[in-house]
């Protein structure tokens, strides 16, 4: 098929190429002398052309010029379901548990962020991470000052990043200087940020509620108004994550059938919205996200660190839930997308005890942790088709891999024999160092070479 001839800035890129032919299923392709092709399209946005087989394509694109990466592997740039930029300096704090963690660490840690210079160092630091582990999408939580979500915004247009955050509300239970003190402003604010922000370059605004606990009822439903008003904006928050939590939201909402219920009776539960966690639901709860559109957030490093719980892949996948993994940092413990499916494949091979009756584990397969991490967490966005994968049309952002980047890498990966054992080792040994170049726009932005 000859190149549209629309397009400019056609460039390729040369090298192995890793993707997946159907984004709704986790079954990748590999090719070992891989080309990529990306141009950008009248909207400004650098989008992918073609890929395929270098020998079956580099002749539709005569003159191209290409970089050559031998001996590395192109790949989506992975997509992160939930994150918080504000606890970037509290990851790896010691704690009894979620509660006494936002307690004595969280908490006092995001008073900080009413000041826009000290919001701006954070969240230039905590995307320059992002990058330099191959992350090019982002939900991510700010905190309840308006300052904190302009700065970041700036910050990640700054750098063409396609990146989703809100403005944190929160109106009790929680300390001076943290706590929404007027609920109509609060409310106010949230609808002035997705005027300012929402759909602005890649940007996207996230109805942002903390958790049912520190929300009131009136602000809950005040949030749902706004998701009524808002379709294309996402919902993000978190949901069933520890058994002293939904103890907590039991006692606060009496009426409710369940903590997912508190949200769905606040009409905070349809497309877009992305809950954190989903640890402790029920049938019901699973199903009834299923139909309405709202994925999970899985966060395996963050659950396994506090204490909460693994996450039921088996219900899930019978609920039909979406679902895709996140780092959760600061409950997190690493920003590494690597660490994270690593951690999911530990997770999901735990004994589960429900009702009483232990259900075994499983081995997740090597592409479907892969798939969590791009192409499944961009679909459980509702971005399927624009990241997550390498697909033309999709938004050029990709990392290059290099499967030697430490020995054990290059002794490890150098003895498989077929693909999931390739990607396999790379989940369990690596980390960053594997990550040599992060591409967003079509411009590579990180180098991890040196």
């Amino acid at each position: 098929m000859p190149p549209d001839t629309t397009l400019t800035e056609l460039h390729g890129w040369r090298a192995g190429l890793l993707w997946f032919p159907d984004p709704q299923t986790p079954l990748a392709q590999h090719e070992t002398d891989g080309l990529l092709v990306t141009g950008r399209s009248a909207d400004g946005i650098a989008r992918v052309v073609a890929i395929g087989p270098y020998a079956s394509i580099k002749e539709s694109f005569i003159d191209l010029p290409i970089t050559h990466w031998p001996g590395l592997c192109m790949a989506p740039g992975f997509v992160d379901l939930h994150t918080h930029y504000p606890q970037t300096d509290v990851i790896g704090s010691p704690a009894d548990g979620l509660l006494p963690w936002l307690e004595h660490y969280t908490f006092p840690h995001e008073k900080q962020f009413s000041d826009p210079a000290y919001a701006h160092e954070v969240s230039a630091f905590f995307l320059d991470e992002l990058m330099r582990h191959g992350v090019t999408t982002a939900l991510c939580f700010a905190t309840a000052h308006p300052e904190s979500v302009d700065v970041f915004m700036a910050e990640a247009q700054k750098r063409h990043l396609r990146m989703i955050t809100g403005k944190v509300l929160q109106d009790r239970h929680s300390p001076d200087g943290l706590r929404d003190t007027d609920t109509a402003l609060s409310l106010r604010q949230t609808e002035a940020l997705i005027a300012r922000w929402h759909g602005v370059d890649r940007l996207g605004y996230a109805i942002t509620p903390r958790f049912a606990p520190t929300s009131t009822p009136d602000q809950l439903h005040g949030a749902g108004e706004i998701a009524q008003q808002f379709p294309d904006v996402w919902i993000q928050s978190h949901v069933a994550e520890n058994i002293d939590e939904i103890r907590w939201v039991h006692e606060l909402f009496p009426e409710a059938r369940s903590y997912l219920d508190v949200y769905d009776r606040a009409g905070l539960v349809r497309q877009r919205a992305i809950y954190a966690h989903c640890i402790h639901l029920d049938e019901t709860d699973r199903r009834h996200m299923a139909e309405a559109g709202a994925s999970a957030a899985v966060s395996p490093t963050s659950n396994l660190f506090l204490g909460s719980g693994f996450f039921d892949y088996a219900a899930s996948d019978t609920a039909g839930l979406r679902y895709g993994l996140a780092s959760d940092v600061g409950g997190g413990t690493s920003f590494s997308p690597f660490h994270t499916m690593h951690a999911a494949y530990t997770v999901a091979r735990q004994t589960l005890e429900i009702a009483g009756i232990g259900r075994p584990g499983f081995s997740l397969a090597p592409e479907h942790l892969w798939w969590q991490h791009t192409a499944g967490a961009a679909a459980a966005l509702d971005l399927g088709g624009k990241v997550g994968n390498l697909l033309p049309g999709c938004e050029a952002d990709f990392v290059v891999l290099n499967p030697k980047a430490t020995p054990l890498l290059a002794r490890r990966t150098a003895q498989t024999e077929t693909l999931a054992e390739w990607l396999f080792a790379m989940i369990v040994l690596g980390d960053e160092r594997l990550v040599a170049h992060t591409v967003v726009q079509g411009q590579a932005v990180s180098d991890n070479r040196a």
